[in-house]
């Protein structure tokens, strides 16, 4: 099986999903695939966050994140652009793990290449039990679950369903 990474872009009134395939990047219109954007397409928000300027950081702390992720065979990885729709940072990661271990020793080498990499050292929570562990890398938050708890707390749904009073997709 080929590890893949995908990346939500909202742009104007459309989203697009980046694949990343062995080092091949193709884009693709999630409604014409049939995945959970098409109700939001379909609305066409009227109105998006203008995005708020970029962190000099989080481009390449996020390419480690993506990076390290996929050396750890995270499953199921997925980056949202948060940028102007939350001031909690500007990406938030989400990657699953086998098992509890796999998950805590996903975390753990995700943190170790953050240091490694000149991020310093993130905040962490969940760790011990292992079954939802959260980063906080300052510009980027990272959610490693196991596939059961990833599925019961849903947060990619939650990131890309309309405001009921703007309109705008978070």
């Amino acid at each position: 099986m080929v590890p893949f990474l995908a990346v939500l872009k909202l742009s104007g009134d459309s989203a697009y999903l980046r694949e990343v395939r062995a080092g091949r990047t193709t884009l693709c219109n999630p409604a014409a695939k049939g995945t959970t954007l098409r109700t939001e397409l379909r609305k066409k928000a009227a109105t998006l966050p203008s995005p708020v300027g970029k962190s000099d950081l989080a481009a390449p702390a996020l390419h480690t994140i993506l990076e390290s992720l996929d050396d750890s065979k995270a499953e199921n990885i997925i980056s949202i652009d948060i940028q102007g729709k939350s001031s909690l940072g500007d990406y938030m990661v989400i990657a699953s793990g086998r098992s509890n271990r796999h998950v805590a020793a996903v975390a753990d080498h995700l943190l170790k290449a953050l240091k490694d990499g000149g991020f310093g050292t993130a905040k962490v929570e969940g760790l011990p039990g292992a079954d939802w562990v959260l980063i906080d890398a300052g510009d980027v938050i990272v959610h490693v679950f196991r596939p059961e708890v990833r599925e019961f707390y849903n947060l990619e749904k939650m990131w890309m369903t309309p405001d009921l009073e703007d309109e705008t997709v978070h």
